[in-house]
Formats: C-alpha cells, structure tokens, sequence
C-alpha cells in the first residue's frame, strides 16, 4: 500500500488543481483570510488557540518580500479587529532571507512590530539547513528589541537541536522564558546532520523537551505522534509543569481526535492555520512530507461534500 502512496504523491503536481483542492481543503483554511477567520473562530470555540500562517516560501525576487510584508501586516489588523484568540507564524525566505538577510530583517522586525503594539507574538519558522544559522541570528536580533513577541521553531530531528537550545540559554530569564515550537522536522536532510529513524527522532524529542522544562523554556509541544504527546505527558507531571508554561501544537485538519483528548485533559492547545494562494504547493509538500495523507485523495474521488 505504501508504494501506492508514494505513486499519488508522485503524481499529484501534475493533476488538475480543481482535484487537488478536493484533497487539500481538509488541512487549509482557505484562499482568502476571511477564510482564515472562520475557520479560527471555530477553532477557537472549540477550546483552541490559533497561529495564522499566510502560504508562501522561497521566494525569487526582493518586491515579492515588500509586498508579503505588507500583507502580513494587513493580517495582522484584520486579525486583532475579528477577536481571533491566535498569534502569526511566517518563513522568512518568504522575506527573501536568501536574497538578502538584512532586508528580510527590517521586514519581519515589522511584522513583530506590528503585532507587539496588539500586545501578540509571531513565531519564525524554521526552514531548511541552509536557513538554520540564519534564523536563529534573525530571532536573536528581534527578540533583543521584543522579548515577549517573538518566537522560534526547532526541528528535533537535527543533530544539532540539542545545542542549539543550550547556545540560546542565554536569551531565557524567569521573567520572559524563551518560548520555542518543537518538532520533528519536515526537511529531508542528509544523515549527517539529522537523524533519520523514527524511534531515534523520538528520543532527540523528548530530550529536547525535557532540556526545555528542566530551564524554565516555554515550549510549543508540536506533534500528532500519540507515543510524543504520551512522553510530554510524564514529562509535564515529572517536572510539575504549571500549565501557563507550555502548549501542544498541530497542523489543521491533522489528527482532530487527538487534539481535542488533549483539551479535553485540560492542556493548551494550538492549531496552525495555513491559507493564502500558495496553497498548491504547500499540498504537494505536504503529501511528500506523509505519503499516507494520499489515502484522503482517494477518499476525495468519491466523497466530494
């Protein structure tokens, strides 16, 4: 079955983009951002924060930066004005990090800017490796002029997570910790910089998180994998972890028992909400990242509601 699976994936960026939608608007809000509000607002009455996250990556050219910088920021009002309970998260090759990093900087300081005056947070995603040293420099800078504003993404998958973590100590305090979402890593990488075992990638998460709660960082606890939200669970009581001081993190339309076991246990919870009309390729990524999810194309072909 798996070989099927990787067969659809294959072939799914060459297949009308009516189809793929059919696939697809299970795990994106939608094109536009009132989309994007309705889908938080429902999110939110079912005991879930959000984090809203405009599609888009790697970009080409430096005018392309300029103007996803000042729909972010259109975002960012029209967010704060429909009372949505979420924050924003953003790839900074969308602000042309690989073009030039100095500009993708004063585009996401911006940003933050912007939400800081809402009193809200931004996160900064991680990217792939050639991004990794970039982005924690970018979150370094901003976070010296907002420290309770701005957020980064660490992929556990990556041999040097553990490190890296211990290298940020010193942007932590008891007053303003750190806050980081943790994941297992989206990227394909070569072994020598990241593990490649699923049992092993577990292992480097759970050691993440528990360097995390051991140094008073807030963490984002980012899985669908029952066996990590499980291990976060001993780890939370082992720790005695108040619950103001970490949250559970998924992609929407992932796992929605799941998610909503561990609202019900009482633990935050947050969901990243992607829209936007790069929605094409964030699917087909997707698909590559979880070959299984063809199993809903499938499911597509027959059930069209």
């Amino acid at each position: 079955m798996m070989w099927m699976n990787k067969m659809i994936a294959g072939m799914l960026p060459f297949l009308p983009k009516g189809f793929v939608w059919m696939f697809s608007k299970r795990y994106i809000a939608g094109k536009t951002i009132e989309d994007a509000i309705a889908v938080s607002r429902k999110l939110n009455q079912e005991g879930a924060m959000v984090t809203i996250d405009l599609l888009g990556e790697f970009i080409t050219r430096l005018d392309q930066a300029e103007a996803n910088k000042m729909e972010y920021l259109e975002i960012i009002e029209t967010i704060q004005k429909a009372g949505i309970d979420g924050n924003y998260s953003l790839k900074p090759t969308m602000f042309g990090l690989l073009l030039d990093k100095e500009i993708a900087y004063k585009h996401i300081r911006e940003i933050v800017a912007k939400a800081a005056s809402y009193n809200n947070f931004v996160r900064i995603d991680m990217e792939d490796s050639q991004c990794v040293d970039l982005e924690i420099d970018l979150f370094r800078r901003i976070k010296a002029e907002f420290p309770k504003n701005v957020g980064l993404v660490l992929q556990a998958y990556l041999r040097r997570t553990n490190q890296d973590i211990i290298n940020m100590f010193d942007l932590n305090s008891k007053e303003l910790p750190v806050n980081y979402r943790l994941c297992k890593g989206i990227y394909v990488e070569p072994e020598a910089i990241a593990f490649k075992k699923y049992d092993e990638i577990n292992q480097h998460f759970l050691a993440d998180l528990e360097l995390m709660f051991k140094n008073n960082i807030y963490p984002g606890i980012a899985t669908h994998d029952k066996v990590l939200v499980e291990g976060a669970y001993k780890l939370i009581e082992k720790y005695k972890v108040p619950k103001h001081m970490y949250e559970f993190q998924m992609l929407y339309g992932v796992t929605p028992q799941l998610r909503k076991s561990i609202i019900e246990n009482g633990h935050r919870m947050r969901i990243y909400v992607p829209y936007g009309k790069q929605w094409f390729a964030y699917s087909t990524r997707r698909l590559k990242e979880n070959p299984r999810m063809a199993q809903d194309i499938v499911k597509a072909l027959f059930f069209r509601g």
